[in-house]
């Protein structure tokens, strides 16, 4: 069998793994088909039916502007696991073009790449969210501004990881062959050196993915990230910060709060599973 066929069956094997699997897909299924679900219109404001509790016509309650909950957290769960995605490829692209450019060529090119990775490692992460938000919201898109944002200021950590992966794996002999031939860099790159660190970071992706939805709900929940108008699972938690709903009305957060908790979870139970069944070490 090849190494890709055994990471696949002790990765099945795993019921924990496959379990978060499920779940997860189930999420953004049910996420991405809430047209399809539920006609309730997610920001009409009725002041008739607010902050009703959970019933037939309103399956996990109304919230204080007379909302259907269960509808916002759907149309919520489309933002979020979008910002998500969309930031955990856009950062593992960037992170590694830099990581594989540096940790190949060495020299002045890797000591520029690598200062400027150290300068955007140490910006300070929520100044620069609160700026370019409030300089871009209104001419772009909220959403993708955030997404825009995090993307710019994430990559660093996936280049870093990518570089030292690239410098241990450049010294085999099968690059150094490649090399004496006279191939050119970017096949030896894209052809010898990545696939031989894929793993590494597909298993980094997958904690990039939990903790970009983590950093879109944390910083819609401070009132920074998603525009208000838009759901997302860290603007529902937004109304948590009001003790009357928090102590009374806890079907207002509650769905958000634990929908996103088993989600980052189930994220974190995946790549775990994937740690293993990568590991030729690992027989579980």
């Amino acid at each position: 069998m090849s190494p890709w066929a055994i990471a696949r069956r002790k990765f099945v094997k795993n019921k924990l793994a496959m379990i978060s699997l499920a779940y997860l897909l189930f999420i953004i299924i049910i996420s991405f088909l809430a047209p399809y679900i539920t006609t309730a219109d997610i920001s009409l404001v009725n002041i008739g039916q607010m902050e009703l509790p959970p019933s037939a016509d309103h399956w996990f309650g109304t919230d204080k502007s007379g909302r259907d909950v269960f509808t916002r957290l759907l149309y919520g769960g489309r933002v979020s696991l979008l910002v998500g995605m969309a930031c955990t490829v856009a950062v593992t692209i960037f992170g590694t073009i830099v990581g594989s450019i540096a940790g190949y060529f060495g020299g002045k090119i890797d000591s520029i790449l690598m200062r400027f990775t150290d300068f955007v490692l140490n910006f300070p992460f929520l100044v620069f969210v609160i700026v370019l938000s409030a300089i871009l919201f209104g001419e772009v898109d909220g959403v993708w501004v955030l997404i825009l944002v995090i993307s710019v200021l994430s990559w660093g950590g996936v280049a870093r990881l990518v570089r030292s992966k690239v410098l241990t794996e450049k010294e085999n002999e099968y690059v150094l062959a490649a090399v004496s031939i006279g191939t050119n860099p970017f096949k030896v790159i894209t052809k010898h050196l990545l696939p031989n660190i894929l793993s590494t970071i597909i298993v980094q992706s997958t904690i990039l993915f939990a903790n970009m939805i983590v950093v879109e709900s944390g910083l819609s929940y401070l009132g920074f990230g998603v525009p208000s108008s838009t759901p997302s699972w860290g603007n529902m938690l937004k109304a948590s910060q009001e003790s009357d709903v928090l102590q009374h009305m806890p079907w207002i957060w509650a769905p958000p709060g634990i929908v996103l908790v088993l989600t980052i979870l189930s994220i974190n139970f995946i790549g775990e599973g994937i740690k293993d069944a990568l590991n030729p070490k690992s027989y579980r």
